[in-house]
């Protein structure tokens, strides 16, 4: 069994650069969170904004982020990313980006994100539900 990979491509456009033409770091974070929502609704066949209601959670929230910049990605390269859940926990999951410009990896990603639901104790607060085993199949591919 392998992980689901998701892929995508797409081009960079004059908004995610700085003016010398060049990604602005922080870009790629957001590269990151919309492959992880699109991963998601592709393995668990719900768009993003009804997780809630399918899953019970309020959503899967970010708690840690990095990146390791390779290479520059410029205005209208362009980018292929693939992102796969990389581990499961109880209640938390790891998620690998890697971003490709012309075949060279530029960019490497992690992520770490919480299966989110209400705090009984307190509605306000969120806190990490176990992630259901039938979630978790969903993103193991055939090798």
């Amino acid at each position: 069994m392998a992980n689901l990979v998701y892929r995508r491509r797409f081009t960079v456009e004059w908004g995610h650069c700085d003016p010398a033409g060049i990604v602005f770091n922080s870009h790629f974070f957001e590269f990151f969170d919309w492959s992880v929502w699109l991963l998601f609704e592709t393995a668990l066949g719900v768009p993003p904004n009804e997780l809630g209601t399918a899953f019970g959670i309020v959503g899967i929230p970010l708690v840690d982020a990095k990146a390791r910049f390779l290479k520059p990605a410029k205005f209208n390269d362009v980018a292929d990313i693939a992102s796969e859940v990389s581990e499961f926990r109880r209640s938390s999951f790891d998620v690998a980006h890697r971003i490709s410009i012309g075949g060279e990896l530029a960019v490497e990603g992690s992520e770490t994100r919480v299966w989110a639901g209400r705090d009984p104790d307190d509605p306000v607060k969120l806190k990490g539900m176990p992630i259901p085993a039938a979630v978790i199949a969903r993103f193991r591919a055939t090798a």
